[in-house]
């Protein structure tokens, strides 16, 4: 079965130029990480251990620049459809209780204030829920066992995200329950918002989602590489959306089949590291073989490289951004390496259907984002780095768990992971 979604076809009388705070238009050079941000992390909420590194070459391809469009061919730009993502949101107990309004009820808006105007202005908006939203009758609770109010939810879509990726592995927090409540919310309350990676029936797991608009097709699948050493429930093995060979490679078949561009989302690498670890690179050979246009990865917490990968014997090639880091969170671990996940990404994508009716990435950026963290109600947001201070970061109560942190730590850590990072 497939779940469709369609949206009334748009072409563009007019070009825009968009300022973004980061542009990959060519492949990036591979990272160099300096001094303030390549010291190991070892931290008391690390849940699994990565396979060490290997030296895996995939080789890489460039993309073209866009070519100008004159006021001649305006009439005849091709259609496009534009699409972001942002990685983890992460809510430890201190960003619920910033949530928490004095009536009691959850109010979640100030953590996207700053940045819900970015998150609208795409045709399709994708997060990485991180956690189970299993409702206040399961208790609220942050690390190690997560679980969010309804609310949070509610805010997700009010905020205009289109797709919810629940593929994590903290998908079964609270057990059974909590999955069939998350699920169960979703299906009761916003039928028309996609939600990858959790089930409740094998009818559920067996659909690929579809995105349509201007002629386009996307698939999009999410997979998550365990839970926490949690089993799946003994009469639901169909639960949550695994990272396991033949499944992946019979999904990334059929959505092939039926769509003009897939993507991945998977919930993958090592925590805290900043470059790829070996799982990775495994992945990342089998989406470019069987033939995944894009990979959106979240789970380390922190941001990884973005890069384009080729199959150097069909000529494919695939962007891979391999860590978002996180969109949101405020840890309890203190030390060297805690400013680094307050730092996190939001991939911006624009696909365009050429005359041959192909689909392909027309350009690509990344807008660094940054976890603000003051105790009080409301105090938690998000801002774009691009609009971050010196005397906003100077008031982020992280500072006390990290002195490093600073708003020219952030930029060194943006420049030195994605290597063309610009602040406007």
């Amino acid at each position: 079965m497939i779940k469709n979604k369609l949206l009334t076809m748009v072409y563009a009388i007019g070009v825009s130029c968009v300022l973004m705070a980061c542009s990959y238009s060519d492949r990036p050079a591979e990272p160099t990480v300096s001094q303030v941000v390549e010291e190991n992390v070892e931290s008391s909420e690390v849940e699994e251990t990565s396979e060490a590194k290997e030296n895996t070459d995939i080789p890489s391809a460039d993309l073209p620049l866009p070519e100008e469009v004159s006021t001649e061919q305006i009439d005849e730009i091709s259609p496009t459809l534009t699409l972001i993502m942002v990685g983890d949101m992460l809510m430890h107990t201190p960003v619920e209780n910033s949530a928490l309004q004095e009536n009691g009820s959850y109010d979640y808006s100030a953590i996207f204030m700053h940045t819900k105007e970015l998150i609208q202005e795409a045709d399709l908006a994708i997060v990485n829920e991180e956690v189970i939203i299993g409702g206040e009758e399961l208790g609220v609770s942050g690390y190690p066992a997560f679980n969010a109010p309804y609310e949070l939810g509610h805010e997700l879509v009010e905020t205009g995200f289109d797709v919810i990726c629940h593929g994590t592995n903290h998908a079964l927090d609270k057990g059974k329950r909590g999955l069939l409540n998350c699920v169960n919310f979703w299906e009761e309350n916003y039928p028309q918002t996609a939600i990858l990676g959790v089930h409740d029936s094998q009818e559920s797991q067996d659909e690929i989602y579809l995105y349509e608009q201007n002629g386009m097709t996307v698939a999009i699948l999410n997979y998550t590489y365990g839970t926490n050493g949690i089993p799946l429930p003994s009469d639901m093995p169909y639960a949550v959306d695994l990272l396991e060979e033949e499944r992946v490679i019979n999904d990334i078949k059929q959505a092939e089949e039926i769509a003009d561009f897939t993507i991945v989302c998977p919930h993958w690498g090592t925590e805290y590291l900043l470059e790829t670890d070996s799982q990775q690179k495994k992945w990342t050979n089998i989406f470019l073989e069987y033939g995944v246009d894009l990979v959106l990865g979240t789970h380390p917490h922190v941001i990884e490289p973005v890069e384009w990968v080729v199959d150097e014997e069909t000529g494919h090639e695939m962007l891979v951004y391999y860590s978002l880091g996180n969109f949101v969170n405020w840890t309890s671990s203190s030390g060297d390496g805690i400013a680094n996940r307050m730092v996190g990404g939001m991939a911006q994508v624009t696909l365009e259907m050429d005359e041959n009716q192909q689909v392909h990435i027309k350009k690509y950026d990344v807008e660094p984002l940054v976890s603000h963290l003051q105790q009080g109600v409301n105090g938690v947001t998000v801002y774009p780095l691009s609009d971050y201070t010196k005397e906003l970061a100077a008031r982020n109560e992280i500072l006390k768990q990290d002195a490093a942190f600073s708003l020219e730590y952030c930029e060194a850590l943006c420049e030195n992971v994605w290597g063309q990072y610009e602040v406007n």
